[in-house]
């Protein structure tokens, strides 16, 4: 067989060397930083290095009786939160808030007591940061208003979770998700808001 120019294989030798140099996404989703002294817009970068793998993730697989449509879309929808925040919720992972065009007015006003149309959707993507300062892709949060009457016990919130991987995730919403979100925000109708500091203002 005859053999590759000598330059050729240089050339494909440096370019296999860049390649295996070249660091992961997740080797590069870190910070110099501890966690208890991180800012908000240091949350935020380490966001920006997970979040495509972070959508691409939530998206894969079937996703059973979670609408598939609302994990494709919701990135389309407007964010609640100017940065991501870590609420002491949701076992103290970073959260961004997306909520679709039906609730998003509404859900906004960041109200005690409010009214929430039925459709509204609230997606809650999840990160944790380590306190070494890695960070790691968490659970996608999804909350569903449905129609008046027909959830007393969640204040006719449906509550569904697909994992970091895509899958969709089967659990307990009542002592899971609802007991937290009455026993903590019942006030606000169920709803936990993002911090003031980082809530978007209409």
């Amino acid at each position: 067989m005859k053999r590759a120019p000598k330059s050729l294989w240089s050339i494909a030798l440096v370019a296999a060397g860049l390649f295996l140099a070249t660091p992961s996404a997740h080797a590069a989703c870190t910070t110099d930083k501890p966690r208890d002294s991180l800012t908000y817009e240091d949350a935020q970068a380490i966001y920006d290095c997970l979040k495509d793998g972070m959508y691409e993730n939530y998206n894969k697989g079937q996703k059973r009786w979670i609408p598939a449509n609302i994990v494709k879309d919701y990135r389309s929808w407007k964010l609640a939160s100017t940065l991501p925040a870590d609420p002491g919720f949701h076992s103290e992972r970073y959260l961004l808030a997306y909520v679709n065009p039906v609730g998003y007015d509404a859900y906004t006003q960041f109200a005690e007591d409010p009214t929430i149309p039925e459709g509204t959707v609230i997606v809650k993507e999840s990160f944790s940061i380590t306190q070494s300062g890695k960070g790691k892709a968490g659970p996608l949060f999804i909350m569903q208003k449905a129609k008046a009457g027909s959830s007393p016990k969640t204040m006719d919130w449906y509550y569904m979770m697909v994992s970091a991987k895509g899958v969709p995730q089967a659990i307990n919403v009542y002592q899971a998700c609802n007991e937290c979100h009455v026993d903590s925000f019942g006030f606000q109708g169920g709803l936990g808001y993002p911090v003031e500091e980082v809530r978007v203002t209409n």
